[in-house]
């Protein structure tokens, strides 16, 4: 995956003795939330476009020097690490620095997650599968052993929710013996908390409610 194609140069940055004129116009005429700020071609730090309503056109940016935020990624960074910084940050727009600290170009997050929904995860078919354990239980060697020991293929999975000591996995796996696979879960219990594909456990709790039913009724 070469994120590094991704990298745009044709956002301005904006230097800290520079008055907020130019910086007011690149908001308004685009949707990003953040622009970079540089001090004699060194990085400084982002300013937000939500800080930028209040301002008139020919305040200096020097005036908001300790108010800018500090957040930025490396040419080298992996691409999961670059969606935590714009989630992190609530951004849509990242700052690229090389090793002198100046600004190389921009990450747009709807080009990062674009390549991400392009990744197997969402490409190969395959039902997904999310379960539930305790922290301290957690082991993601073990959901790849209770998969792969079914004869399934574990295409992807990732941690969605944590919380009250409780984790979420949600996974991607291969249709093939995929109700063994939740079985396996259940045998070594963990909550199932969605599954795409039929679960043969459910349909049997229904069949037997069913016949439960027309026995009382007789």
């Amino acid at each position: 995956m070469h994120i590094q194609e991704h990298i745009i140069t044709t956002i301005p940055v904006f230097e800290i003795k520079d008055t907020f004129e130019k910086v007011l116009d690149f908001f308004q005429d685009t949707t990003y939330s953040h622009v970079a700020v540089v001090e004699e071609g060194r990085f400084l730090g982002v300013f937000s476009e939500n800080d930028a309503e209040t301002l008139l056109p020919d305040t200096k940016i020097e005036e908001f020097r300790y108010e800018l935020q500090s957040f930025f990624v490396r040419g080298e960074t992996n691409w999961l690490d670059i969606l935590e910084a714009f989630a992190r940050n609530e951004a849509n727009l990242l700052p690229i620095l090389n090793e002198k600290e100046e600004v190389v170009g921009y990450y747009d997050l709807t080009d990062i997650v674009t390549v991400f929904i392009d990744t197997p995860f969402f490409t190969d078919p395959g039902s997904i599968l999310v379960v539930a354990t305790g922290i301290k239980d957690y082991s993601f060697s073990q959901i790849a052993q209770i998969v792969e020991s079914n004869n399934a293929k574990l295409i992807g999975g990732f941690i969605t929710d944590t919380q009250n000591d409780i984790i979420q996995v949600t996974l991607k796996i291969t249709t093939d013996n995929y109700n063994k696979v939740v079985q396996t879960f259940r045998r070594y219990n963990y909550h199932i908390l969605f599954g795409n594909s039929d679960d043969q456990f459910l349909e049997d709790l229904k069949e037997r409610s069913d016949y439960l039913d027309k026995y009382l009724n007789v």
